[in-house]
Formats: C-alpha cells, sequence, structure tokens
C-alpha cells in the first residue's frame, strides 16, 4: 500500500523547504493572524514600516488621515443647489470611487492586524464623524437625521 501521499509516512525533507537566504542577516517577517501590539508591522507595503520606530508612527499619522478623509467624503456636501446635475453627478461618482478606494486601502491597512493601526484608523473614523457628521463646528448634515446612518433605538 502507497502511503506517499497519504501524510502518514512523509518526513520532513518531503515537505516543501523554503529557499536559502543569501545573506545570514536576512530576516522573515511573519504575517499575524490574531491581533498584536508592536511596531513590527507590514502594513500595506512588503518592508514597510519595517523594525523602524518613526516609520511605524508616520504610518499611524497616516492611516489616521486617511480615515478621516473617508468621513469628510462621506459627510460633506460638495455640491451646491443649482450645478449642472450631469457635471454633479460624475463629480460625486468620482468622489465615491475616491472614498471607497481609501476605505479599502484602511481595509487592507487592518488586515495587519497590528493594535496600533487599528486604534489610529478608529480614531481617525471618530474624529472626521466628530469634525464632519455632527453640528458641533458647523460643518455636519444641515438635519437632524443622517441619512448615512441607522436610526439608534433600542
Amino acid at each position: 500500500m502507497d502511503h506517499g501521499m497519504s501524510g502518514h509516512d512523509m518526513n520532513d525533507h518531503d515537505m516543501p523547504q523554503p529557499p536559502p537566504s543569501s545573506s545570514s542577516s536576512h530576516m522573515h517577517t511573519m504575517m499575524h493572524m490574531t491581533l498584536y501590539w508592536g511596531k513590527d508591522a507590514i502594513i500595506l507595503f512588503s518592508g514597510w514600516p519595517g523594525m523602524n520606530t518613526t516609520n511605524y508612527i508616520i504610518s499611524l499619522i497616516i492611516v489616521f488621515i486617511v480615515a478621516l478623509l473617508v468621513e469628510l467624503f462621506s459627510r460633506c456636501g460638495f455640491i451646491k443647489d443649482g450645478r449642472n446635475d450631469t457635471v454633479s453627478a460624475l463629480f460625486l461618482t468620482l468622489l465615491h470611487a475616491l472614498r471607497m478606494g481609501l476605505a479599502y486601502l484602511l481595509m487592507l491597512a487592518l488586515m495587519s492586524f497590528n493594535g496600533g493601526i487599528f486604534i489610529a484608523v478608529v480614531a481617525g473614523h471618530a474624529v472626521g464623524f466628530f469634525v464632519f457628521g455632527t453640528r458641533v463646528f458647523g460643518l455636519g448634515p444641515k438635519s437632524s437625521r443622517d441619512p448615512n446612518l441607522p436610526p439608534m433605538s433600542c
């Protein structure tokens, strides 16, 4: 009976091995599948931010700003009454595409499972909603009901 493919008789030499590193200083970065804390993350691009604390802080600031922009694009009325309907529709379509692209980039950044990135994204959305989604600074929706949010009734 052949057990070669059943997995019962497989030895370590039967398993595929990673190629040998050309340098002893080359580090293999593991992709995390659970939430973790620390600056050693891979966010959107291979090698970014690496092990550099400054780059990690820059990454936190960037994802915060991108989340803030998503809220800005979601909540501010850029189209004034009396504009050409076709031009307004094209502008809103481009704005929607930009907002969705940024939102998907944030989702991909969150897939790093880094706790700091998670907090920066949530904080960016919260501050963005506070500034652009409420009437505190006069930038929020004119009506008391925001069409982007379901009613909060228990």
